[in-house]
């Protein structure tokens, strides 16, 4: 049993720090473009208003549906802009910590994992967040949102399927990239956990348009949804932590981006002399 027990504590150890020279890498190649993006003046960040650090009470309400921001025709613009807003140097923060936090929370991975996986426990909370759910939770509050006349929780299911669909994808390219094993060996997409990230965006989402009386639960759910995954003996603790810091970074990048203004369009006009053999004059154009 001692030969036994020497030889497998090492590979456990290894499987459950390895990805961290992979992460590092990862790490560095998001960090890079990261801390080159240039912040545009003209776009509010949570760091001018500073909201991040003493965030109010209540949310202010979203512009009218009507302002053309939230709308059926401008979903994959920004969706597109959710994607790269997620990778601008104001989302630097945010990323580069939760990666450090994570990276301290893998030295407690195996003593958490044998304190509380159980392989039973936390079934119903994990079946909820997961893909299928959470898929139908989010297309239904949006289609529920586009039938509402309350103009917050338009904006707020709106923001939500953004969300969600630039969360999947952020997640699931990191699970490729950093491949870490699975705490049960299923497989190897153990980094993030896709659970927990996806119901932090939801979460953020929620909390930036009702504020913290909606927030508080939000999270709470989240945090029992994370918990969930490490019960289940699907996710080590790190995994779980940086999903939360992935689902807090997009979800909060989605209401901005879409809350910006929208870019006005000028009219403009010219006028340039007509010459031509049988002609004479001006022609006057007009752009709107």
């Amino acid at each position: 049993m001692a030969n036994m027990r020497s030889k497998s504590e090492p590979h456990r150890q290894l499987r459950g720090r390895s990805l961290w020279p992979n992460l590092v890498v990862v790490l560095s190649l998001v960090g890079a473009p990261l801390a080159g993006a240039a912040v545009p003046d003209s776009e509010p960040t949570l760091d001018q208003d500073q909201s991040a650090v003493a965030p109010p009470a209540e949310a202010p309400p979203p512009p009218p549906h009507g302002d053309g921001r939230r709308t059926m025709a401008r979903l994959l613009p920004n969706i597109g802009r959710g994607f790269v807003g997620t990778a601008s140097g104001d989302n630097l923060g945010p990323i580069l910590g939760g990666g450090v936090v994570a990276a301290g929370a893998s030295y407690l991975d195996q003593i958490v994992k044998d304190s509380i996986s159980d392989g039973t426990s936390g079934a119903t909370a994990s079946t909820a967040g997961g893909p299928l759910w959470s898929t139908l939770v989010v297309a239904g509050m949006f289609a529920g949102g586009r039938l509402s006349q309350h103009e917050r929780f338009r904006a707020m299911t709106y923001d939500m399927l953004d969300a969600a669909i630039v969360n999947a994808t952020y997640t699931e390219v990191l699970k490729v990239a950093v491949k870490r094993e699975r705490p049960n060996g299923e497989d190897n997409k153990s980094f993030p956990s896709g659970h927990t990230s996806n119901a932090f965006t939801l979460a953020t989402v929620a909390q930036r348009h009702f504020g913290w009386k909606i927030g508080v639960p939000a999270y709470a759910l989240a945090g029992v949804v994370g918990i969930s995954r490490l019960q289940q003996n699907k996710h080590f603790l790190s995994d779980v932590v940086m999903g939360g810091a992935l689902g807090y970074v997009v979800g909060r990048t989605v209401v901005r981006v879409n809350s910006l203004p929208l870019e006005s369009k000028k009219s403009t006009w010219n006028l340039s002399p007509i010459v031509g053999r049988d002609a004479r004059g001006l022609l006057f154009t007009l752009a709107f």
